[in-house]
């Protein structure tokens, strides 16, 4: 590099440090209002393995074992937040009358499902996670010992609804001890 590109660079790097950051619409309480989060197109994969890393931090802290995804259910979640988004409401039942164990047999998974999660926001993934961390419900359907598979999807309407769900479910062949955890919970 010559010396007139790193004078160059030096000075857009300090003119870049003096720009002021944009500014947040603030609501009546302070506190900055919601943002529409807006899932760019090709950033699929990152947004799920951010919600696995997010899933496996909080395991880790509680000494539970690390989740994988599973196709299957990450085919079961896709299918389950569109069919809500035609449905325009959260909740567990499709708009056949299927129950989440069904759609993810129908999926075909082979393990045992041990609940779905769902959510209808404008948030990102990990503000969801941390909304179902703070339930008592839906954070022991996540730390489960017993789980092993994770299954996670969304779907966005053009106004920037997200409607996301997740599947946390056992391989076949790893059953063991039964949980007091209701399945199919929100």
């Amino acid at each position: 590099m010559d010396r007139r590109s790193a004078i160059f660079l030096g000075l857009s790097a300090a003119v870049a440090a003096c720009a002021r950051p944009p500014e947040v619409p603030l609501g009546a309480d302070g506190r900055p209002l919601p943002q529409v989060y807006v899932i760019a197109p090709g950033s699929e994969s990152a947004i799920q393995f951010r919600m696995l890393d997010g899933v496996n931090a909080l395991r880790a802290a509680k000494s539970a074992p690390a989740l994988g995804f599973n196709a299957e259910l990450n085919a079961a979640s896709a299918t389950h937040a569109r069919d809500m988004a035609v449905q325009n409401r959260p909740w567990h039942f499709g708009s056949d009358g299927s129950s989440p164990l069904v759609r993810v047999q129908r999926a075909g998974y082979r393990g045992k499902l041990l609940g779905e999660l769902i959510s209808e926001t404008f948030e990102t993934e990990l503000q969801t996670l941390s909304n179902w961390t703070g339930q008592p419900d839906t954070r022991e359907v996540l730390l489960d010992p017993r789980a092993t598979d994770f299954g996670f999807g969304w779907f966005q309407e053009g106004n920037g609804k997200i409607w996301w769900s997740a599947l946390v479910g056992q391989a076949a062949g790893s059953f063991g001890i039964p949980s007091p955890i209701a399945s199919f919970i929100r």
